[in-house]
This record gives C-alpha cells, structure tokens and sequence, in this order.
C-alpha cells in the first residue's frame, strides 16, 4: 500500500488525484502496487484512531458482561455465610430445649412426693425390704441353675429330674391352693367397722403381701370359717359388714395367716398410704404378729379347666 493511502486510512485518493484503474470486474488488479480490494471495499469497517483523553470514560461506559469467576465466588460467600450462621443458630436452639426437656425429667422422676413425705424408718423399711426382695430373687436364680446343671449330667440328672418334678408338683399344689403348707410368716387381724376393713381393703392387703412374697394365705372370720386364698380367689362385701370370700360368708374381725418372710412382709402393709393407712383412716385397725410357724390348712377344690389345655 502507498505512503498517500496509509495517510488517510481509507484507501482512496486524495482529493484532486487519479485513481488508478483496476482490472476487470471480479479480478484483482494486475499492478504490483495496487492497493488491496479489501482496503478499497466502502463495506470495510474503519478502525478510530483511539482517543487516549476519551478512553477512561468510555470504558465505565462499557458494561460488564459476565462477572469474573472470583467474583462471583466473593458474591456468594456472605449468603453461604449467612445460611452458616442460620444453621448453627437453628442447632442451638435446639440443643438448649434438649437440655430443658432432660432438665425438667430429671426434676420431675427425682422429686417423688410420696417418698420426699417419708420418714426416715420408714424409708429404712422400703429399702430393707427391696434388699430382701433380691435376695430371694437372687437364691431363686441359683436354685434354677442348680437344676439345670443336675438335669444335664447322666444317671444322676435323671434322679435330679424326678426330684426337680417332684418339688415344683409340691409347689404347685400351694399355689393352686391344693396342698397345705406350713413355714415361718404374720398373723396379721382387721378389725373395725365395715368401711375401714371393705372388700377393697381386704383385697389391697392380700395384693400387698402377694407383691412381698407370700407364698401361701387363708384367711378366716371370728366363727372360724375359712378360705384358702389363690390367684383367683374373689372378695365381696355381705350384709351386716360380713366379708364374702370365694361364695363363703365370713364375719370380722378377720384374719389373714401368711406365709413368707416376715420383716418384708410387715413393712409392705406398713407403706405410708398403704393398707394399715388406709384402714386407720377409715376407723380401722390392723395388728401383725410374728409367726416362726404357719399353718395355712384350708384347702381349695381343684379347679376344673374347661377351655385351657397343655401346649404339647
């Protein structure tokens, strides 16, 4: 290209020049100075001389297109920031109503009121009572292995398995109230008007001996009438405060002879709000009476079973 064409950066003449002719139509011109085509095309953008004093305004002027990579990760970081925050502020509240709700159980299962108005022997009495309690569970536990490694060993765990049949028939015989039985226990008497020794209250001692380890009760009326108590021996009031036990009409003062240990046995009737309570309130009395031996004779009838039969 010519020194006039760079001059004026558009590829023509100068004013008051020739322009030089060109080859055919399609055809670049044969000369070895002709300009380029391209160059000389009106179409051809022009390119402005750029402006040094204009250039800082006109690029605030430009918007950005798209935000760079590590801007957008600044952008983002306070809302990330922000969800952080949320998060821990949403754990924290509840971990602090966790730590109320184990706060108000703990008050709630440690506070007992019936025990918190307990004296002192009293609660000596309990505790000395659920020591019994496990130890009997305890010796129980030790008998039944016992058996078991008796019932395993040959000859002599045949001899072991007649006698271990034998001792539960017998045991069986003074639940179902078959088999008399005798052993160290309380003569415990009721006596006062028919409110304070009801059905109810008769029935609440007899379930509080049961749950102290009774092993074997009769009770029976001022004529001597008795009944063998068993699990499914039922308690009535009768007429003129008489106590119905089983279809047997008995009249108090009554008397309940128990079999078991006698310690825990008293101190289970003597629970604050328990039978003794409960039967003094109503004008009652109840009087317990240490026995090294009990006789509980009465007998029941077998019962006669008409739906339930042995899983063979």
């Amino acid at each position: 290209m010519s020194e006039e064409h760079r001059e004026t950066g558009t590829g023509w003449p100068r004013p008051g020049e020739t322009a030089r002719p060109s080859g055919p139509a399609g055809e670049p011109d044969p000369r070895p100075d002709a300009p380029d085509p391209d160059e000389l095309s009106p179409l051809a953008p022009v390119e402005p001389v750029p402006d040094e004093a204009a250039e800082p305004a006109e690029r605030e002027a430009v918007p950005e297109s798209e935000p760079e990579p590590g801007a957008a990760a600044g952008a983002g970081a306070p809302s990330a920031a922000r969800r952080f925050s949320s998060a821990g502020a949403m754990i924290a509240v509840l971990l602090a109503l966790l730590g109320f709700t184990l706060v108000v159980q703990f008050k709630t299962t440690s506070t007992d009121p019936t025990l918190a108005a307990t004296r002192e022997e009293d609660l000596v009495r309990i505790s000395s009572d659920l020591d019994s309690r496990e130890r009997r569970l305890r010796q129980e536990i030790e008998l039944l292995e016992e058996s078991q490694r008796q019932l395993r060993s040959g000859e002599q765990g045949r001899q072991a398995a007649l006698e271990e049949a034998t001792r539960r028939a017998d045991e069986l015989g003074i639940l179902a109230g078959t088999l008399p039985a005798v052993g160290p226990g309380l003569e415990v008497r009721f006596s006062g008007p028919a409110k304070a020794v009801s059905s109810t209250r008769i029935l609440d001692a007899v379930q509080e001996l049961r749950g102290a380890g009774a092993e074997a009760m009769q009770i029976q009326g001022t004529d001597g009438t008795a009944a063998r108590i068993i699990a499914s021996t039922y308690f009535v009031d009768g007429p003129d405060g008489a106590l119905v036990v089983d279809g047997r009409r008995l009249t108090g003062p009554f008397t309940i002879m128990v079999i078991g240990d006698p310690a825990t046995m008293r101190t289970a009737l003597n629970i604050p709000g328990g039978v003794v309570a409960s039967v003094r309130d109503g004008g009652g009395n109840v009087t317990s009476e240490d026995r090294e031996v009990v006789e509980v004779s009465q007998l029941h009838a077998p019962i006669k079973l008409d739906h339930a039969r042995p899983v063979s």
